[in-house]
């Protein structure tokens, strides 16, 4: 269940992706949110200089090993403008991080990326369920899930 607080972390997870697409990068953004409700560490997509695990949330797995405990780890909320792709999935559940919670599925991305005719991807989309057992997961939030759309659309128009 989302609740409030959530949906002001994930708003401020789109903020992050809209800065990413105005640094000429797609627009993902991501936070680490402590149990106490305080934000740890950000961060958005990086990928344009080449380097294509340079995804926010793979930096705040890597952030989060290197800062937390792992009772800390464990009992953070991930949030973020689109669900964890495999990559990001396996890199939370391998560091032991809690909660994840999302503004836009992978399969809402895989579908307007195929309505706007941008090719498939190599790697395969899964739900995070099926890389992480047991993970507790929230999301997708429709009116944010259309603000992320907004911004993809926004990418695949200057290309």
């Amino acid at each position: 269940m989302v609740s409030e607080s959530d949906i002001t972390f994930l708003e401020r997870c789109v903020e992050l992706a809209e800065q990413a697409l105005n640094k000429g990068d797609e627009p993902f953004g991501s936070i680490i949110v402590s149990s106490e409700g305080d934000i740890l560490f950000e961060d958005h997509n990086r990928v344009s200089g080449g380097d294509h695990t340079r995804h926010p949330e793979f930096e705040i797995a890597r952030w989060a090993a290197n800062h937390l405990s792992p009772e800390e780890r464990k009992s953070a909320t991930v949030y973020t403008s689109g669900e964890h792709c495999p990559m990001c999935a396996a890199a939370h559940g391998w560091v032991g991080l809690g909660r994840i919670v999302y503004a836009s599925s992978s399969e809402q991305l895989g579908k307007w990326l195929s309505d706007m005719g941008v090719p498939q991807s190599s790697v395969k989309s899964l739900p995070i369920q099926q890389i992480i057992e047991n993970a507790d997961v929230d999301g997708p939030v429709d009116e944010l899930a259309e603000k992320v759309h907004t911004l993809h659309l926004k990418l695949h128009e200057k290309n």
